[in-house]
């Protein structure tokens, strides 16, 4: 049994919170069924994520790279006048 106190918050377990192997950091409070679920979450800077567009190109060079059409360095440095 824990208490919540005035702030609503609660506190977890050591015993329960070494066995989840979280770690200290953001989670997700969620209602199910009645019950209060809390997912650890990471913290993603809005900086770090790829646009629609962005997401798209790195899909396409991840096909193009399975599919073996890849080109050595020296040869790209040279068509982009690096």
């Amino acid at each position: 049994m824990r208490r919540i106190d005035q702030r609503r918050q609660v506190v977890i377990p050591k015993k329960i919170f070494d066995a989840l192997a979280v770690e200290k950091g953001l989670v997700e409070v969620t209602a199910e069924n009645g019950r209060v679920a809390m997912t650890p979450r990471k913290h993603v800077d809005a900086d770090d994520m790829l646009t629609i567009g962005e997401a798209k190109k790195v899909r396409h060079a991840l096909k193009q790279l399975k599919a073996g059409k890849t080109q050595p360095w020296p040869q790209i440095k040279r068509e982009l006048d690096l």
